[in-house]
């Protein structure tokens, strides 16, 4: 056991200042330098800064005296949007406790309760905190009885601080040393560490990150990877404080990091178990750390390389992602229309926008992307069950099918009870099943409510922050499968059928999904040089249409005087030609407008 580590992590919804608290402690551990320190330091990604969100946890470890003893602190920082919960499980995996953090402008949200639950699970030390105390719009009060029933504390044993200008910051430090346990592990052991993220190095190979569980291993020893049975050497170990600290050896207790050397990405997956290879010759009783529940993916969309010629780097580029986000699940497929792509799972449409925004940034690939679909289930005139991934797994006699199903998750609102009417006029248009309103003050609600996934993926998160003016939260859990009378909804365009719009619709909303879809495409789509039809198509059958107009250019313009027929044979041979391009043109539906229809 080591008396002088402690290992915690910070919890916290959206926005409530996880990376800023996150900033005031490496200031008062002197774990960065001045000179280099920024705002949001651990949010290191572009993505992350820009749109003011954690998106990868991080690992970063900090060294503080306290009562004249030397205390090593390992922080494992987690996003808070709700599509990036996986990442927060993972790191509770690695820590002994947790700082659950609460806005005060905000009160306790609904991803707040989500990450306690994930905490309790994992028996971790929960320190409570009511954050931003110095703003003007702070209720603090009212967010201390909230989190003090809650949590069943008394109101004065929860820290009220200021993250932004360090307000009792120093009293959250000092909590987490006097009161989140040191780790129980062995250094006597046989060496067992679990991979709780990782990342691809041209040099070192993969780079595992890692909780040390027993015993302890130096650079240079021979190692294996108990799940692929992926044999490797340590090329380089140490600790993360903030970028890679190399050292001799890294023992139980530790977080820290292992260079593998291992150059494909498949063999080292979150959650597998790292032990020496002299350990499986001579012993073989080493048992593998139970490791991480599988994400399920609750989202699928299609990926294709718009140059054709790119695939082979978008299956490299994916292969690398899934190394630090291991909630990516995707396997090749093939359409006629768009050639060899990804069917890809993800964990919601956040989830989808930061991965192509991340191949397009970091590895300069132009995509794509289909409409994001849930995974339903057919049944045949024989019974028989038939997954749907994709709206092109859809079958295309509508009479061979007997009856669908679709997935319903329990969704979870917090918002002040004023807003109550604008939310359930939303939650009503989803066609699902009010259960029950709980209060959690007499200010705030909870409205819980069963309704189909499909109605979630519609940005239903942007609709409910925009109707509460920013207050309220959402989060859901899988319920399981209902009967639901689904068809499959065709756009086309110019003409030719789009496969990446395609999507599954409920029978009875198909026209207004069908003319949303395209009125939007037709703000979207940049005009051509003859019109093109916007068609919405069930079963071949026409349901909703608009047209974007073509360029318009007076060829005559230029002609001054003279006979109207001269000008009218101009008019009339540019009449021709964009007949003609109208018949054998095809519009080129950029990456721009795939993301914007989905985000609509």
């Amino acid at each position: 056991m080591q008396e002088n580590v402690r290992n915690f992590s910070i919890i916290a919804h959206i926005d409530h200042g996880k990376s800023t608290l996150a900033d005031r402690l490496l200031e008062l551990t002197n774990t960065i330098d001045k000179k280099k320190m920024m705002p949001q330091f651990l949010d290191s990604m572009d993505l992350e800064r820009e749109k003011g969100i954690t998106i990868k946890l991080k690992a970063i470890r900090m060294n503080y005296n306290f009562e004249g003893k030397d205390y090593i602190l390992n922080l494992v920082d987690t996003p808070g949007h709700v599509d990036f919960s996986y990442e927060v499980s993972r790191s509770m995996e690695a820590v002994e406790g947790a700082v659950l953090l609460v806005d005060a402008t905000q009160g306790i949200q609904a991803q707040t309760l989500a990450n306690l639950e994930l905490a309790k699970k994992q028996n971790l030390k929960i320190i409570p905190v009511v954050n931003k105390i110095d703003s003007p719009i702070a209720n603090v009060e009212e967010t201390l009885e909230e989190l003090s029933n809650l949590l069943q504390v008394m109101p004065e044993d929860i820290i009220k601080i200021s993250a932004k200008d360090g307000t009792n910051v120093l009293q959250v430090l000092e909590t987490i040393i006097k009161e989140v346990p040191p780790p129980k592990e062995s250094v006597k052991q046989d060496f067992r560490a679990l991979i709780f993220d990782s990342e691809y190095d041209s040099f070192k190979g993969v780079i595992a990150y890692v909780r040390v569980i027993d015993g302890e291993i130096s650079n240079g020893e021979k190692i294996e990877l108990m799940a692929t049975k992926a044999p490797a050497e340590v090329k380089e170990l140490g600790y993360l404080n903030p970028t890679f600290s190399a050292k001799d050896k890294i023992k139980a207790g530790d977080i820290g990091y292992i260079a593998t050397g291992i150059k494909e990405p498949g063999k080292v997956t979150a959650g597998d178990t790292i032990i020496k290879l002299q350990t499986v010759a001579t012993k073989g009783t080493v048992q593998a750390l139970p490791g991480y529940q599988e994400p399920k993916p609750m989202v699928f969309a299609s990926l294709y390389p718009e140059n054709p010629d790119d695939f082979d780097m978008l299956k490299v580029a994916l292969g690398k992602l899934k190394l630090s986000d291991p909630a990516l699940v995707f396997e090749q497929e093939m359409k006629e229309a768009l050639g060899r792509g990804f069917n890809c799972g993800f964990l919601g449409t956040l989830h989808i926008e930061i991965i192509s925004e991340r191949l397009q940034r970091e590895f300069g690939l132009d995509l794509v992307i289909s409409v994001p679909s849930v995974v339903y289930r057919i049944y045949d005139q024989k019974g028989k069950e038939i997954v749907i991934h994709s709206a092109s797994d859809w079958p295309e006699n509508p009479s061979t099918i007997k009856n669908t199903e679709e997935p319903w998750v329990s969704l979870e609102v917090i918002a002040p009870s004023s807003q109550m009417g604008k939310l359930m006029e939303i939650l009503k248009s989803l066609k699902g099943n009010y259960v029950t309103t709980n209060y959690l003050s007499a200010e705030r609600v909870i409205i819980v409510f069963e309704t189909p996934l499909r109605g979630i993926i519609a940005n239903l998160y942007d609709k409910i922050k925009t109707a509460s003016q920013g207050y309220a939260s959402m989060s859901y859990n899988l319920l399981g499968y209902k009967p639901g009378k689904l068809v499959k909804m065709e756009i086309w365009v110019a003409g030719h059928k789009e496969e990446a719009f395609s999507r599954i619709v409920a029978e009875d909303e198909a026209y207004a999904e069908g003319k949303r879809m395209v009125e939007k495409l037709k703000d979207v789509l940049p005009p051509e040089q003859f019109s093109v039809a916007l068609q919405a198509v069930i079963y071949g059958k026409v349901i909703a249409r608009e047209t974007i107009k073509a360029y318009m250019k007076d060829v005559a313009g230029y002609l001054y005087g003279g006979d109207v027929t001269r000008k009218n044979k101009l008019r009339d041979k540019q009449k021709k030609g964009k007949k003609l391009m109208k018949q054998k043109g095809k519009v080129n539906v950029p990456t721009k407008a795939f993301l914007e229809v989905f985000r609509a």
